[in-house]
């Protein structure tokens, strides 16, 4: 068993989008994976547009082979904060175990995790992932879901036989 982890990471950022500032927390979702030998196959920033982000996860999910795709940004109370609401669309299912353990890794950190509305759910064999902007929010984030995107991808992908004994 095992399936190869494709992600696509998209970046949602006014400032980013017209490069007034340098990513961070893209480049930090690729180094948190880089140890379960996931591949980036799909990297973009967009600005915070409802239309440009669920195009952008529309087109991946669609034409790109992705298994997962991880979003950074636009996921808190500021009016154009809207990851979420593109994402919505876009799902099937959701899937929210996810989104809350990454919500309560967060309050670990700071109370103001509490205020991040970033979803998890899938769309045929694909799992998508709302994370906060900030690479400190990335990090702690990812790393809470981390282990469990393998196994994820995995049952996405229709690979439902589990051996005897398995978690």
């Amino acid at each position: 068993m095992g399936v190869e982890l494709r992600v696509g990471v998209l970046t949602v950022s006014d400032a980013g989008s017209r490069g007034q500032r340098e990513d961070t927390a893209g480049p930090a979702i690729a180094e948190l994976l880089d140890p379960l030998g996931a591949k980036i196959v799909e990297k973009a920033i967009v600005p915070d547009e409802p239309d440009q982000i669920t195009a952008q996860l529309r087109a991946w999910i669609d034409n790109a082979g992705v298994n997962c795709v991880i979003t950074t940004g636009g996921t808190g109370l500021g009016p154009r904060d809207i990851t979420p609401e593109a994402t919505r669309p876009v799902i099937d299912r959701e899937v929210p175990g996810l989104a809350e353990v990454m919500r309560a890794a967060g309050l670990r950190h700071t109370p103001k995790a509490a205020l991040s509305r970033g979803l998890a759910g899938a769309t045929g064999s694909t799992l998508i992932l709302n994370l906060p902007g900030s690479e400190k929010g990335v990090r702690e984030n990812l790393a809470a879901v981390l282990p469990l995107l393998p196994h994820a991808v995995e049952l996405l992908a229709g690979q439902t036989e589990h051996p005897a004994g398995a978690d």
